[in-house]
């Protein structure tokens, strides 16, 4: 079925309708805005650390997974969050973190986009990583950035989700970087899923410097209040695409007035997507993939 035939029935349907409706959606992102903050300051202790990631079973127990991986472990097994922490190293909690609540938030497919979990799963780490490494260019903030590329397309699960209790039978076409499925969303919603992820970041207690650069993901030159950051995280998906699609000739570039604001020569590119595809060969050998 095309979206076309609902958008009778969608019409009304605001971004924030759609993430209250969708129940089945965990919570666990609502821990990174919190470690963020907690790691920005030098006062907290890496006990406040263990404590928030204490509140989540889920993310508690993937953590531990991670830090007896034979990548951390060398043999010698921990059994607390505690270790698990010191093991890792303050300066990579963040990280360890984030990939956790991705593989309980991220790794399941999108029967309507047609993307299996794993796609979506190294689509998201790989936009992450690429944040991450033009924040070290720009002077932005490293964590922020590295949220913003994880949970970049998280307003397509909750479509996903919406479609798959409303309209099972529809399906939505996704085409290439920049305009991937954003056509058919607004076709059948009025909006994209980037405003569907900046609702769902809110709804989670996202800041603005993290819900306003999804939502913007696709014209960061219109966001009103972080435009920077989103012009980050498009570059970040550019990169994301060459890494994770391969396409036989690369998506357009982009612009050079959002490569100037983030002090990046187009030829710094390249050295990205390299940066990243090492990136993700050792994080899959990390996580057992």
């Amino acid at each position: 079925m095309t979206p076309d035939c609902l958008t009778p029935l969608a019409r009304g349907l605001t971004p924030d309708d759609l993430v209250r409706d969708v129940t089945h959606l965990p919570s666990a992102p609502r821990v990174l805005p919190r470690l963020e903050s907690l790691l920005s300051d030098c006062n907290s202790s890496m006990l406040e650390v263990v404590d928030l990631i204490r509140l989540d079973l889920g993310i508690a127990a993937r953590v531990l997974q991670v830090a007896n991986s034979a990548y951390y472990s060398k043999g010698n097994r921990c059994l607390t969050v505690v270790e698990a922490v010191n093991r890792v190293g303050y300066d990579q909690v963040f990280d360890l973190v984030a990939y956790a609540v991705a593989t309980q938030v991220l790794a399941r497919p999108l029967v309507a986009y047609g993307i299996q979990a794993d796609d979506l799963w190294k689509r998201s780490v790989a936009c992450a990583i690429a944040a991450e490494l033009i924040a070290n260019h720009s002077d932005q903030d490293r964590n922020i950035a590295y949220t913003n590329g994880l949970l970049h397309s998280i307003g397509m699960v909750a479509i996903d989700e919406w479609i798959t209790h409303h309209h099972p039978k529809v399906s939505l076409e996704t085409c290439e970087f920049p305009r991937e499925a954003s056509s058919n969303e607004r076709a059948l919603f009025g909006f994209s899923q980037a405003e569907v992820g900046a609702a769902l970041l809110r709804l989670w207690d996202f800041p603005p410097e993290m819900s306003e650069p999804v939502r913007w993901q696709n014209a960061p030159r219109a966001c009103p209040s972080q435009a920077k950051m989103a012009c980050l995280l498009y570059v970040a998906k550019w990169i994301r695409s060459v890494v994770c699609d391969a396409p036989a000739t690369l998506p357009p570039l982009p612009e050079v007035e959002q490569l100037k604001r983030l002090d990046l020569e187009p030829d710094v590119l390249k050295e990205l997507v390299t940066a990243v595809e090492v990136r993700m060969a050792e994080i899959s050998s990390l996580l057992e993939l």
